[in-house]
């Protein structure tokens, strides 16, 4: 009885390890261990490039700098914000003057402060992608890491503006590629550059800031300034002089061409 007893429980363990077999086969295929089947992967994968995929109509994707306005015309644009302290300023400014701009954010500032989102957007300005990390040296990274740039940021944006779209992107000290453009403008941001440096970012006084934005206009229409990333005192006093004076030379305000 021993021995048969024996045998029946080979035969069992035998027929109950087939069984399990069978079993662990049927859920790697389905699955059903915690891994992931090729149909899931490709499904997966597929919803991550739905998530990615372009949300409005493409633009042009070279670099624009020609201004929407005929005639004599500017384009004031202000980067690294939005910041709790000098964005409400620079806004300030530009109200006195009646003068709209295109304010280039950071994606993590954006989501930091919605409210100054949505007041750029209130008061008539524009927005444009600044990429999240503003990272000078993005043309020198991975396809992905430039997506990942700049479409959580152009996300960042749109979230914190409540409804407003995206309509530019410029790259962190100009660091275009042919890649980086492509994607923007898919999204529907034009490639945003500058023609005028304020060199506001540089810690001179708001007499050198004057005088270099001056002698530089006759480069083209798009001049930049910062309202994040620093003290930007001197930003906003150069700006409270230079748009008078602006608008006494002839110059009329506009936005960059879509």
């Amino acid at each position: 009885m021993a021995r048969r007893f024996g045998i029946e429980g080979g035969i069992i363990g035998v027929v109950a390890a087939a069984v399990v077999s069978l079993g662990i086969v049927g859920a790697v295929a389905s699955g059903q261990l915690g891994g992931t089947s090729s149909a899931e992967a490709d499904t997966i994968h597929a919803n991550q490039q739905v998530q990615r995929a372009p949300r409005v109509a493409p633009v042009d994707p070279s670099i624009v700098h020609a201004s929407d306005r005929p005639g004599r015309s500017l384009n004031i644009t202000i980067d690294d914000g939005p910041d709790p302290v000098w964005t409400p300023k620079v806004l300030e400014v530009l109200k006195k003057h009646d003068v709209k701009a295109v304010f280039c954010m950071i994606g993590p500032q954006a989501k930091a402060h919605p409210e100054l989102v949505k007041q750029v957007v209130a008061a008539g300005h524009k927005l444009c992608d600044h990429t999240v990390s503003h990272n000078t040296g993005m043309d020198h990274q991975s396809e992905s890491y430039q997506s990942q740039q700049i479409l959580d940021a152009q996300k960042m944006i749109e979230d914190a503006a409540g409804g407003a779209k995206v309509e530019y992107y410029r790259a962190p000290g100009g660091a275009f590629t042919p890649y980086s453009r492509k994607l923007a403008a898919d999204h529907g941001m034009r490639p945003l550059g500058w023609n005028v440096d304020s060199k506001d970012f540089e810690g001179c006084g708001v007499e050198t800031i004057e005088a270099t934005v001056r002698g530089e206009l006759r480069n083209g229409p798009t001049v930049l300034f910062h309202d994040g990333g620093g003290n930007r005192a001197r930003t906003v006093e150069s700006l409270d002089r230079l748009l008078p004076w602006m608008k006494l030379q002839g110059y009329g305000f506009g936005f960059p061409k879509r």
